[in-house]
């Protein structure tokens, strides 16, 4: 079948091709039943807009990249979604790589998707000192926003939740519910959300004494590293594992079933996300909740709606929640 054009939509219509493009573009005002009148000739004809040919008119590609530090974190394909969506309804496609949290394989990731003539770029850094240089050479060429995690300030504009306001949100909670022995199993690493969270557990935790700062254990984002720091936390019993993530947290209650402690009523366990899983955790996460909606429509915003001639950076940091649940039950002690 023969594609069909602007000529035949404008034969269709009964109006010059001018018209027709300007009605099916959006470029300009057009009358109401002028404008209904084409869309119905080319709805009718199955008229489908040739978007390579609008890309090389335009010089705009219609896309925006999106470049993870790793797919398999739950939490990064509920942020996917939300950002495709929204995205979507701003007439944007998105071209997604992922680059398993390594900063030379996210730098390859970002040339190449520049070299596909993206409008934009979305990233979720993989390091906040490594992944630095990178950001800064792509946003001297697209608008850039990085997600979630930073890399240090002036570098791009950023939307992210306040890790410090999430961290002390736990910690007024198990506070609250009586807890004084709290320890952290964190990520090691230069990634802003590692650091944040641990930088604000060590201070929130001083109120539970001067000892409490230093119980942490560093790792990984996992829940492997998550069984394995209780095995080294458990001996001094805390009453409280403050978890970094929530993948971290779900290692750490299967770890203290395995040992046969009582959560929570020997041991509460918090996380910070709240993916899905944790409300299929076993007894149910307490958790920090991400406002994921909101940072996808903001990150849209900030990359769609910046000011001409705006030279400032802007940081956006958003509100989180906290979700408690059977993992933190004052109830149960």
């Amino acid at each position: 079948m023969a594609e069909v054009t602007l000529k035949d939509v404008a034969r269709a219509s009964g109006c010059s091709v001018a018209t027709v493009s300007r009605v099916l573009a959006g470029t300009r005002p057009v009358g109401a039943e002028t404008a209904r009148t084409v869309r119905e000739a080319a709805a009718r004809l199955g008229y489908r807009p040739n978007q390579v040919a609008r890309a090389l008119r335009s010089r705009s590609t219609g896309t925006v990249g999106l470049v993870l530090p790793q797919i398999t974190n739950p939490f990064f394909p509920s942020l996917v979604r939300e950002l495709e969506h929204a995205l979507h309804a701003e007439g944007r496609a998105v071209l997604l790589a992922d680059c398993d949290d390594d900063p030379l394989t996210e730098a390859a990731r970002i040339g190449a998707l520049l070299d596909r003539q993206i409008d934009a770029l979305l990233l979720i850094p993989a390091d906040e000192h490594h992944s630095r240089d990178a950001v800064l050479e792509a946003a001297a060429r697209v608008p850039l926003v990085l997600l979630d995690r930073g890399c240090g300030p002036g570098v791009a504009d950023s939307v992210a939740v306040d890790n410090a306001a999430g961290m002390a949100l736990v910690l007024d909670h198990l506070a609250a519910t009586g807890r004084r022995r709290p320890c952290f199993i964190g990520a090691a690493g230069t990634a802003s959300t590692a650091v944040e969270r641990r930088a604000a557990y060590e201070s929130g935790a001083a109120a539970f004494g001067p000892q409490a700062p230093g119980r942490t254990e560093l790792g990984d984002f996992s829940v492997a590293w998550g069984r394995a720091a209780v095995d080294l936390l458990w001996p001094a019993r805390p009453d409280a594992v403050v978890c970094a993530n929530d993948l971290i947290a779900v290692g750490a209650l299967q770890r203290l079933r395995q040992l046969g402690a009582d959560v929570p009523g020997e041991v509460a366990v918090t996380g910070f996300d709240d993916i899905p899983l944790a409300g299929l955790a076993d007894p149910a996460l307490t958790t920090v909740r991400q406002p994921v909606p909101e940072l996808a429509a903001e990150a849209t915003r900030l990359l769609t709606h910046r000011p001409a001639g705006f030279a400032s950076r802007r940081a956006v940091r958003l509100t989180p929640e906290l979700v408690v649940r059977a993992s933190s039950a004052e109830g149960s002690r």
